[in-house]
C-alpha cells in the first residue's frame, strides 16, 4: 500500500507559519483502519490487533490525534431509524469571500451533517437530515436563506442513502 502524508495541525507550525508533513507509515493506516471500523477498540485491543505494546500504540495514537489525523471518536448513527427521515443535499450560492462566515454559520445550524465548499456552479453542498419535510423546509427557507453572504439555493431529496466502502486504510 502506498504511504500517505498527513499534515500536521496549525498549532504545530513553526514560526514561518508553514505546516509540517509526516508520512503515515502502514502502522498509522492500520491504526485509522481498526478505529474507523470499531472506535470503541481500547488502546489494549488496538495493541494486541497490531502485535504492538501499549505504549507504542498510545504514542501513535496520540501522534495522530495531535496532528489532527484523527479529529475524535463517534458513533456512526443510520439517521432514518433515528428519527431522522428526510435527507436532502443543499446547494448554495454565496457571495465572493462569504465562505468563511457562510461555513461557519452552516456549521451552527441543526440537521446540518457536512459543508463542502465546490469548484462548480453551486458554490457549497451541505448535506441534512431532518425529522421531517417541515423541518426542512424550515431549515432552508428560514435559516439558511437568512445566513448573510447566501444568494440563493437549491434542494435535492435523497431517497436512500447507503454507505460506501471508505479508504482502503488497511484491506
Amino acid at each position: 500500500m502506498a504511504k500517505r502524508t498527513s499534515t500536521t495541525n496549525a498549532r504545530a507550525a513553526g514560526a514561518t507559519g508553514q505546516v509540517e508533513h509526516r508520512v503515515l507509515d502502514d502502522v498509522d493506516l492500520q491504526i485509522i483502519g481498526a478505529l474507523e471500523r470499531d472506535a470503541r477498540l481500547s488502546v489494549r485491543a488496538l495493541a494486541e490487533r497490531l502485535h504492538l505494546s501499549r505504549a507504542a500504540t498510545y504514542a501513535r495514537l496520540q501522534r495522530l490525534l495531535d496532528d489532527g489525523v484523527i479529529e475524535g471518536f463517534s458513533a456512526r448513527v443510520v439517521p432514518h431509524l433515528a428519527g431522522l427521515q428526510t435527507t436532502a443535499y443543499i446547494a448554495l450560492q454565496i457571495e465572493q469571500n462569504t465562505w468563511r462566515s457562510v461555513s461557519a454559520a452552516l456549521a451552527k445550524l441543526d440537521y446540518i451533517d457536512s459543508i463542502s465548499l465546490l469548484g462548480s456552479e453551486f458554490d457549497v453542498l451541505a448535506l441534512a437530515h431532518a425529522p421531517d419535510n417541515q423541518a426542512l423546509r424550515t431549515l432552508v427557507l428560514e435559516r439558511i436563506q437568512a445566513i448573510p453572504g447566501v444568494i440563493g439555493t437549491r434542494t435535492w431529496l435523497a431517497f436512500e442513502e447507503i454507505r460506501g466502502a471508505g479508504a482502503p486504510w488497511t484491506r
